[in-house]
């Protein structure tokens, strides 16, 4: 990857912008699953090695884009299995990895990553995306009157978002529950993809364009979370009994950015 990044920080400010439902759903605990380890910033670091170490011809996910795809995993109406799943984490079209090749670390951190998500997802709490900041601005620049820091926010949660996309082609559950709350979330995240590819969708466009564009990263990253757990509200929905009582926002300091993994691969 051609550019140094930066981690966003984790749980912004902004979150406090949210209304008491959005807070609500994001901080009801259901005591079901366990709390599973946060993975450090070494750990992500060595995920990205790990993966760059996959060899040709096989194409595997670099640390963003898997983070996307997990959520995107997660969300769907029925569990799927890791037999699934797991593949296409190490090659984009799930070809069956060499015999000879132990990619058992690299499935250990990614499973990991999978229950750290599965928790926060399960108890609609925030959450930190692997998403990281550009701290060059794009080759190409914003398209037409678009906003530098706008362009500069979609381009730097773009990869997470395509992640999220890559899930929906390949388990598209999610995608066909006749919900109108759907509409929302999935604006939220597909207005950092190109609309053109963005097919037999008119409606999804049309709520896209009366959509005010995040003002800036942290937003930007806030809203990837905020409409994960929408999401999930549409696909696993908690009976009310379930849910806690709502807790404010996580308060004390947040994890300082770091620079992203470099990926080798281009």
């Amino acid at each position: 990857m051609g550019f140094v990044h930066r981690q966003v920080s984790a749980r912004p400010a902004g979150l406090g912008k949210l209304s008491g439902r959005d807070n609500a759903r994001m901080n009801s605990r259901p005591p079901a699953r366990p709390a599973a380890a946060p993975l450090s910033e070494r750990d992500i670091d060595r995920l990205q090695t790990l993966l760059d170490a996959v060899p040709a011809p096989f194409e595997p996910l670099d640390v963003t884009l898997l983070d996307g795809y997990l959520c995107g995993v997660l969300l769907q109406p029925q569990p799927v299995p890791p037999e699934r799943w797991l593949p296409h984490v190490t090659d984009t079209d799930g070809r069956p990895l060499p015999a000879n090749l132990d990619v058992q670390p690299l499935l250990l951190l990614v499973r990991q990553r999978h229950a750290e998500l599965a928790t926060a997802i399960e108890r609609r709490q925030w959450f930190d995306p692997w998403v990281f900041e550009l701290t060059e601005a794009p080759p190409n620049g914003p398209p037409g009157d678009e906003d530098p820091g706008t362009a500069a926010a979609s381009e730097a949660v773009y990869p997470w978002v395509a992640g999220f996309a890559a899930a929906m082609e390949l388990f598209p559950a999610l995608m066909r529950l006749p919900s109108s709350a759907l509409q929302e979330p999935l604006a939220l995240l597909y207005r950092h993809l190109d609309p053109e590819d963005l097919e037999d969708a008119d409606e999804l466009l049309e709520t896209i364009d009366g959509l005010e564009p995040p003002a800036d990263l942290t937003q930007a990253v806030e809203e990837l979370v905020r409409a994960t757990l929408l999401l999930a509200d549409v696909s696993r929905p908690q009976a009310a009994a379930l849910r806690g009582p709502p807790r404010g926002p996580p308060r004390g300091p947040a994890r300082g950015p770091h620079q992203r993994p470099r990926s080798g691969r281009r």
